[in-house]
């Protein structure tokens, strides 16, 4: 962590921990960081070539050594939190072909026919790769308790797998981020109220967002219940205040760099003669 500004580590002034309560966090805060947006989308932008790097890293570590490694971020947030920006602006800067994005809309008729996490399996990221999750399994936990789309004895049978199937997966070789892009409903409002005020946005604009918002209370009840269950030492939750996009694209790129380097992916050792293939190279 070489930003002077960082006087907390992301990962430590971020993470959900045993007593954490949603309702004492400030959307509008930046925990850990003392610059301001200047300062934060400078170092966004000189620190994208070692985010690169790194992933290069990783992806040559599995595809031509034999590396297991690969890192899943899921994304969770309410609508115009800034999902897409952090897609964007952080995980954009990398090489495409070692990123797999999978945004998770409405559970298809064939989708329903199996368990909740059968089509979540079906995407996870491959050694070498960072994965994206645009919402998750997440979503089975939250609408379908805000919404009431399952029975209440199956939502709460959902937490416990949840947390079976990440153990899962962290034992063969992937590193969970958790995020919650935390945005205050007044902010919320105002950028619903930017996308009607101008036509380039209102394809983005969906009628159903308000009726969302008038289940706030609830679904950050429901925030509380997964943080309270799937909280976990392998697959940890980071609630990011996210009223100020540019605090929460830093801090993700923060939280990537902390999981990238506790794998510490290397280049794999050429498994040829390099003089020998030089000399050839020369003489060809």
């Amino acid at each position: 962590m070489g930003d002077k500004h960082w006087k907390k580590p992301a990962a430590e002034a971020l993470r959900v921990r045993e007593d954490f309560r949603l309702a004492d966090v400030d959307p509008g805060s930046t925990p850990g960081y003392t610059g301001d947006k200047a300062k934060a989308e400078k170092h966004l932008a000189k620190d994208l070539p070692r985010l690169a790097d790194m992933q290069e890293r990783l992806f040559a570590a599995s595809h031509v050594g034999n590396a297991s490694d690969s890192v899943l971020l899921v994304l969770q947030a309410m609508d115009t939190a800034g999902k897409g920006g952090i897609v964007r602006h952080v995980v954009g800067g990398v090489d495409p072909q070692g990123v797999a994005l999978v945004a998770f809309k409405k559970p298809t008729p064939e989708e329903l026919e199996h368990d909740f996490l059968w089509r979540i399996r079906k995407e996870l990221p491959p050694p070498g790769f960072i994965g994206v999750f645009d919402r998750s399994h997440y979503e089975d936990v939250l609408i379908g308790r805000v919404r009431q789309l399952a029975p209440a004895e199956e939502i709460e049978r959902r937490y416990q797998a949840i947390n079976e199937f990440e153990q899962e997966i962290v034992n063969a070789g992937t590193r969970i981020i958790k995020v919650m892009l935390y945005i205050s409903r007044d902010e919320q409002r105002e950028r619903l109220t930017k996308r009607l005020d101008r036509p380039d946005k209102h394809w983005k604009f969906n009628p159903g967002d308000i009726d969302e918002r008038q289940r706030w209370d609830d679904y950050m009840s429901a925030y509380q219940t997964v943080f309270d269950r799937t909280a976990t030492a392998h697959a940890p939750w980071f609630v990011v205040p996210a009223d100020h996009k540019w605090y929460a694209r830093l801090a993700v790129q923060e939280l990537l760099f902390d999981t990238l380097d506790t794998i510490d992916p290397q280049w794999p050792v050429a498994d040829f003669d390099v003089d020998e293939q030089r000399r050839r190279l020369a003489n060809s």
